[in-house]
């Protein structure tokens, strides 16, 4: 036989192996393809695209919300000069989440239908193809946090080398999205609880905390102030408005400015940017304001814990609801593809800048048929509504508390964290939930994974009976 065709076998035997998530697979890229013939050239956010965009050119920290993980993938892509190449980019690594579901699960012995169902979400998910479309920073952080959580999940104790990768996959998701600090934390935490061998842990927590270390200082070079963002406090203060009552609160003359005003909205992340909101009414701006809206966030959490805690329950649950709940209500929470036409913000005044320095064809998004007719079909079946996802978390925390090497107790409660994290710093938001959902799903499928030598001989045997005559 000759050489090339040999070396072919492996590989042919591993697509074999793994046929149903195959086609599973070329069936997500299709409908990849699909979203970038039916909406050209992508989609954009009023602030956050143009501000990554932006950034991507002018590489240094921003004092406002977004670190600098995004732009350092948009600045790698900047050659092209395409929003429609980063969308591209975005969309491949939807289909690599998939993929570290999939051979996460089958690695542990999972059978290969039960694999395919658990990252059917990501890869199907009418919701995940929209947001990989636009040009925001959550499919690069969906996939750094789902490798980290899939490599730790591999076994018990984690090598040295899994320890220290984890650890800079989950330090790259904190500097795309800084909601993901506390999830270091929280992985050491369950290692912890999990006895493995201190240098282990130590050599993770050194990966994970020395490149945000080195970014905060870098921030604190820039702009003064050690730190990863200029903003966080503004946000637990726009956290605080929906139940905030100064007459319980008490605060001092210097933070009594930033008490509700009678201003009334339907959603907490909506003061953050409504120019009749108290905080915006202050001269200096957000990057101004930002340390004496935290003092006040944390008086009124102080004062008004169980309030604070109803207002986080509440607004979490809304993740569970059979059909999406508009929070605010002015947005499309799910079921956004239609026909129509996006023109670029009039009131933007970086849209000229990005256009000059990053995208010379850069123009709004629209809807090309009958590739839009096919999405806009196919987004209502093609939804995971809100109780499967409390069952797939259910499924997740039986698997954690359950099984005697309680593998499944990692994902879960970053999944968790995920849900609950962003609630209690600003808002819901369903663009929030979607990272939730495939590390939700790894963990459920880890509930019903085989300790990692029942794995082992299962994958043996398997290869035994695959194995060619002779």
């Amino acid at each position: 036989m000759p050489a090339y065709p040999r070396r072919l076998l492996p590989v042919l035997a591993g697509i074999g192996r793994h046929r149903a998530f195959t086609v599973a697979l070329v069936a997500a890229a299709a409908l990849r393809v699909v979203t970038m013939l039916g909406y050209p050239p992508a989609r954009m956010y009023w602030y956050d695209s143009y501000t990554y965009l932006h950034n991507a050119v002018h590489l240094r920290p921003e004092q406002g919300f977004h670190p600098i993980g995004y732009p350092l993938l948009l600045r790698a892509l900047l050659p092209f000069h395409s929003v429609e190449v980063v969308v591209a980019v975005q969309h491949a690594m939807g289909l690599a989440t998939g993929v570290v579901v999939y051979a996460a699960l089958r690695g542990r012995g999972l059978p290969g239908w039960a694999a395919v169902a658990a990252s059917a979400p990501v890869l199907f998910d009418a919701s995940f193809l929209r947001l990989e479309h636009a040009v925001v920073s959550d499919s690069l952080f969906i996939l750094l946090v789902v490798a980290a959580t899939a490599l730790l999940a591999r076994r018990p104790v984690p090598s040295t080398r899994a320890a220290a990768t984890a650890g800079l996959l989950l330090a790259g998701a904190a500097l795309t999205r800084t909601i993901a600090l506390p999830l270091i934390l929280l992985v050491l935490l369950v290692l912890a609880v999990r006895r493995v061998p201190w240098r282990r842990t130590a050599v993770l927590a050194l990966s994970g905390l020395l490149p945000v270390a080195a970014y905060a200082t870098w921030y604190g070079g820039v702009h003064g102030r050690f730190g990863v963002s200029g903003t966080d406090g503004v946000a637990l203060w726009a956290r605080t408005m929906t139940f905030a009552d100064c007459a319980v609160i008490q605060p001092p003359p210097d933070l009594a400015p930033l008490c509700p005003n009678g201003t009334v909205l339907d959603a907490s992340g909506e003061y953050v940017w409504a120019k009749e909101s108290s905080l915006n009414r202050l001269p200096g701006g957000h990057v101004a304001l930002n340390d004496r809206a935290r003092a006040f966030a944390l008086r009124a959490v102080a004062a008004q814990p169980v309030d604070y805690l109803r207002d986080v329950v509440k607004d979490t649950a809304l993740a569970f609801a059979w059909t999406p709940v508009a929070h605010p209500a002015r947005t499309v929470p799910a079921f956004g593809f239609a026909l129509d036409t996006w023109p670029l913000p009039a009131d933007q005044p970086l849209v000229e800048q990005v256009r000059r320095e990053y995208d010379p064809d850069l123009t709004g998004m629209r809807s090309v048929r009958p590739y839009a007719d096919l999405l806009i079909a196919y987004q209502y079946p093609a939804y995971l509504r809100g109780p499967l996802l409390a069952a797939i978390l259910l499924l997740g925390a039986v698997g954690a508390v359950r099984r005697p090497w309680r593998t499944a107790a990692l994902p879960w409660a970053v999944a968790v964290t995920l849900l609950v994290a962003p609630v209690a710093v600003l808002d819901f938001d369903h663009r929030y939930v979607l990272p939730v959902v495939p590390v939700a799903c790894l963990a459920a499928g880890l509930a019903f994974a085989g300790p990692p030598r029942r794995a082992a001989a299962e994958r043996a045997r398997e290869r035994r009976r695959e194995a060619p005559v002779g």
